[in-house]
């Protein structure tokens, strides 16, 4: 093995050193997204939530089961696009802040959304997490419209290595903070996975909102 590879396998141990066990962080980012305060709630439309008919139902996204493309190895993202709810938005990482939430991307910068490094880069085998406010102060922001996705829509994750991960929406469901299922939203499915993240459900101006859409996808092509 060259002193490249030795390099490239030593940063890659450091990286999953470095993971948290799912089970402990998904009541992190429950806790840090729910948190997020920034939205108003106030428009005279609320952002949309999911219908019932887009759960998750455990199948393939697209029938592609056993064509599935090979996992990518880590590359941070860059930008992701979700063309049926026009977002087209960089992406900045994000960890745990000082108060053991997962950080958020800065509110007053509404198109801006935000991966968590404490999991796998979009791409890699396992589940990758992407978060972005639904609202600020002064209106809709980068996830507004994530309720409004249907089964079959894509999401273009692009990596800093050039290669742009597609992603295809298999269910989107909204989730009570006081009950979320933290095991089925983050952990592995054994190929890679995308869960898109923001606030949802009832609002109130004590406690903000509720809940968290989530939508989630797998990898069903790579450009």
């Amino acid at each position: 093995m060259s002193a490249y590879e030795l390099s490239e396998a030593a940063e890659e141990e450091e990286r999953q050193r470095k993971r948290a066990p799912w089970g402990v962080i998904a009541l992190v980012l429950l806790t840090g997204l729910a948190l997020i305060r920034n939205g108003s709630g106030e428009f005279d439309v609320g952002p949309p939530q999911p219908a019932a008919a887009a759960a998750a139902d455990g199948r393939t996204a697209g029938g592609v089961l056993g064509r599935a493309p090979t996992p990518l190895a880590y590359a941070e993202p860059d930008r992701v696009r979700i063309p049926a709810i026009r977002v087209d938005a960089p992406v900045m990482a994000v960890g745990l802040d000082a108060d053991g939430w997962v950080g958020a991307p800065p509110p007053e910068d509404p198109n801006l959304a935000g991966w968590f490094t404490g999991g796998v880069s979009p791409g890699e085998k396992g589940t990758a997490v992407v978060v972005g406010h639904v609202d600020n102060k002064l209106g809709p922001a980068v996830f507004y419209g994530l309720g409004a996705l249907k089964k079959g829509n894509r999401v273009e994750v692009s990596r800093k290595d050039g290669r742009t991960a597609v992603f295809e929406i298999y269910g989107i469901e909204v989730f009570e903070k006081s009950n979320f299922p933290g095991d089925r939203v983050y952990a592995s499915k054994g190929a890679p996975e995308l869960r898109v993240i923001t606030c949802g459900g009832g609002f109130s101006k004590a406690n903000g909102y509720e809940g968290n859409v989530v939508a989630f996808a797998r990898l069903v092509e790579v450009r």
